[in-house]
């Protein structure tokens, strides 16, 4: 996994996740890479990828320009790859469950 870093922001409430998201996509060339959420939403961490200055400058606009402070925030340059395998297991569940909505969606609709 040469060459990719990853950014975490843990930010209070699924509106200054959002916000901080798009912080972190507009400020440089990161791209989510998963988001979890725990406590109902009232805590969630974004967690983007890309170059090592790209992600860094993502969690420093992060950090000056949020509507809300981060909890806590970190930045793995070239992270292990067990590091990595536990991303994508946490990919793997938002679009799984990306997925299962999308099926139930499309379920609902031929039951009508």
């Amino acid at each position: 996994m040469s060459g990719i870093s990853l950014g975490f922001i843990e930010i209070q409430g699924v509106t200054a996740a959002v916000d901080a998201l798009d912080i972190m996509c507009k400020t440089s060339g990161v791209e989510l890479a998963t988001w979890e959420r725990k406590l109902g939403g009232r805590l969630a961490t974004i967690i983007v990828k890309g170059d090592v200055a790209s992600v860094t400058e993502a969690v420093e606009a992060v950090k000056s320009r949020a509507i809300k402070k981060p909890v806590a925030f970190g930045v793995i340059a070239n992270p292990h790859s067990e590091t990595m395998r536990l991303i994508e297991l946490s990919a793997g569940r938002f679009m799984g469950k990306q997925t299962q909505e999308h099926s139930l969606d499309e379920q609902t609709i031929q039951e009508v």
